[in-house]
């Protein structure tokens, strides 16, 4: 007779999905003070385009562009740090799903963290994951609506797009930093309410999954 295959265990999310939610408070602090530096830029570069000049406004352009600078390197090291932390806490609750019901996971579990990086596929494969996750991690019998999920993966993409759109408008002129500066902050407006939601979605799921796990017969759970 073939051995019998060991069984999955679970391994809890809570402490990765707090983790994982604070991170990305940190990042949407971040994100507005990016706001704040964004503006001040495009005020000064605006009054540059009006024709102003003089030591004074030279000076309040060096003084923003500064600020703006240091802004920049605030979101990237926040958000590297963040990412780290999430794509943990994803392929925590992937692997969780697959125990909860592995039927309902379409895709190998490597794609949890590879499907956000390839060009493309990532526009929708980290969504098709989260919703089969979400799924699986449902109470038995029951599916709960995709509308927290479906939101928060609009304003991510929709942020991305603008991000784009303000990278082709930098120039060296001050018009075109100033038409940059009014783009990134509609980014990063947009950024701070998909990160908002984003913090819903992780604590929801690490709920759903913890309240799951401990409700679930016969599932060996290591919590």
């Amino acid at each position: 007779m073939p051995m019998p295959r060991p069984v999955s265990r679970l391994r809890s999310p809570v402490g990765l999905g707090r983790a994982a939610a604070a991170l990305l408070g940190i990042v949407i602090a971040a994100d507005l003070f990016a706001i704040y530096a964004g503006f001040k830029l495009y005020d000064v570069t605006g009054d540059l385009v009006d024709g102003a000049s003089g030591s004074a406004v030279f000076g309040r352009a060096n003084a923003a562009e500064s600020l703006d600078s240091l802004a920049g390197k605030a979101q990237s090291g926040s958000m590297l740090v963040c990412v780290i932390v999430y794509l943990s806490w994803f392929v925590l609750v992937r692997g969780n799903a697959g125990v909860f019901d592995p039927a309902e996971q379409s895709m190998k579990p490597w794609w949890a963290v590879v499907g956000w990086f390839v060009p493309l596929l990532n526009f929708w494969y980290p969504r098709r994951i989260t919703l089969e996750i979400w799924d699986a991690s449902s109470p038995v019998g029951t599916r709960r609506p995709h509308l927290l999920v479906n939101v928060w993966w609009t304003l991510w993409i929709l942020s991305l797009l603008v991000d784009r759109v303000s990278y082709l408008e930098y120039g060296q002129d001050a018009g075109s930093i100033q038409a940059a500066a009014g783009q990134s902050m509609i980014f990063d407006a947009l950024h701070v309410a998909a990160a908002a939601l984003a913090i819903l979605v992780v604590l929801r799921l690490t709920r759903m999954q913890h309240e799951k796990a401990l409700a679930g017969p016969g599932i060996p759970v290591g919590l």
